[in-house]
């Protein structure tokens, strides 16, 4: 499919997220020859600025992380950014930009929403004012989107009166990585692993999102925020999905989602009775990461001294269908972490009947684990004879190097995900139903939590979380999987 003309607006093009993830991911699509030659990157922000001097900060800010960036190749991808004041309380901006964009009549316009929530909604009364909601608008929605089930609500309806449902794509950056998407081939594409997919096979699933980071300079977002919000309402609970989705009728976008919702829907809630058993809510102290030391959260800048935010989740939740009923599936996330690492852990039953001395651990030897940061992989965990005269077995593994196997370019996930919103595609986008879904059943654990006078439990920077985290685990008789 040819990539069509298109102009991309980044609405906070100033910030963070444009200069870290967006920006890069279309300089990597631009470099590959994906973008269409006409294409236009109009970056917005509140305050003026010429084009000369906002391509000048990308200077610093972009090209300093871009790998092997040839000059004429950045060079090029510049000539196609253009800078636009757009303050969503001045509609005179608004009519500037929309003379800029219907003027030249693209065949496809993305508005990117890279800014705080809050602004949402005024961004897009000023962009339909302008008649820049017509068929052919997409908008991007990043997250967080809203605090909770009635804020997510209040916006994805206030948005709605603007634009349709079809035009609307909730981001999730981590179902575009390779990995997630090998995850629905090796599932769907293969006899092999179908049969084992399943409570009959499979003791639990892990799916682990840590962080070496503290909350750097978002202190004060995060305090007001927290780990459940930020990772587990949005990412884990998407990860979740794609492993335990029953396989849709087709790869289109609606037969995916429909499988998506079913299982959030399936998932048994976690009442108030339930949080201390199956819930553990931590919060770093100071300690060392990579060898330097760091400061606990409550030293980080913008954290109330007395704050109960937590910055560690892990969670026993289930599902209750004929597929996964009594198979625990483990999410945790954290910051301040031991190592930077996301990955889906499927471990499988022992064999019903041992005829061999068995290594001695409390975890299945037969897993399957899909690494999805820092490098993607997916390695698959099984015994063998241990050489030499006595048969004993030892563990091994069976590494699918995708990089060595397919010697081709592979997008990032960012890249994968503006490409599909370019394109029309909405399979690897959230739909409202999927979110307030999923707002639904977090939702108990954050009012018991919120309601609670006992503060998160402590753990050093630099560690895996609270020691509670593994008792979750060996309650069960299992082990997370870095302690295998």
């Amino acid at each position: 499919m040819s990539m069509p003309d298109f102009d991309m607006v980044l609405f906070g093009g100033t910030g963070d997220l444009a200069r870290r993830k967006l920006l890069p991911a279309l300089f990597d699509a631009h470099r590959a020859g994906l973008l269409h030659p006409a294409a236009r990157i109009l970056a917005t922000g509140s305050h003026p600025l010429s084009t000369g001097d906002y391509v000048g900060s990308l200077e610093q800010s972009v090209r300093p992380g871009l790998e092997h960036a040839p000059p004429e190749a950045w060079a090029s991808f510049l000539a196609r950014v253009s800078y636009v004041q757009a303050d969503a309380r001045e509609p005179a901006h608004f009519d500037a930009l929309a003379r800029k964009v219907l003027e030249r009549a693209p065949a496809v316009v993305v508005c990117y929403l890279a800014t705080a929530p809050h602004i949402f909604v005024p961004i897009c009364e000023q962009l339909a004012r302008t008649g820049l909601n017509h068929p052919n608008v997409r908008i991007v929605l990043e997250k967080p989107l809203g605090h909770d089930l009635p804020s997510s609500d209040a916006i994805n309806s206030a948005v709605a009166q603007f634009f349709a449902e079809d035009q609307i794509y909730r981001i999730d950056h981590y179902l575009g990585k390779e990995s997630v998407q090998n995850l629905m081939a090796i599932r769907f594409g293969n006899a092999l692993f179908e049969p084992l997919w399943r409570r009959e096979w499979v003791q639990d699933v892990q799916i682990t999102i840590a962080e070496e980071l503290g909350v750097e300079t978002r202190g004060d977002f995060y305090d007001r925020t927290g780990a459940l919000r930020d990772m587990v309402q949005n990412h884990l609970l998407q990860l979740l999905c794609m492993v335990a989705m029953e396989p849709p009728t087709s790869l289109s976008e609606d037969a995916i989602r429909d499988e998506k919702i079913k299982i959030l829907k399936a998932l048994k809630p976690i009442t108030p009775q339930d949080v201390a058993e199956k819930t553990v809510r931590g919060q770093y102290r100071a300690g060392a990461v990579g060898g330097k030391p760091v400061p606990g959260y409550l030293d980080e800048k913008g954290i109330a001294a007395d704050s109960h935010t937590e910055t560690f989740v892990a969670i026993k939740a289930e599902i209750a269908n004929w597929r996964w009923s009594g198979v625990p599936f483990y999410l945790r996330t954290g910051k301040r972490m031991q190592s930077r690492v996301a990955e889906i852990v499927i471990h499988f039953r022992d064999v019903p009947h041992a005829i061999f001395p068995r290594p001695l651990t409390l975890s299945p030897q037969n897993r399957l684990v899909i690494r999805l940061q820092p490098e993607e992989s997916i390695r698959l965990y099984f015994l063998v004879k241990q050489p030499g005269d006595t048969v004993a077995l030892a563990p091994t593994s069976l590494d699918l190097d995708f990089a060595n196997s397919f010697k081709v370019r592979r997008a990032g996930a960012y890249e994968r995900l503006l490409l599909d919103v370019i394109r029309g595609r909405l399979g690897l986008f959230v739909r409202r139903d999927e979110q307030a879904q999923a707002w639904r059943w977090v939702e108990p654990i954050l009012d018991t939590w919120g309601q609670s006078t006992v503060p998160p439990k402590p753990y050093t920077a630099g560690t895996w979380g609270p020691a509670a985290s593994s008792a979750l685990m060996s309650r069960d008789g299992s082990l997370w999987h870095e302690e295998v």
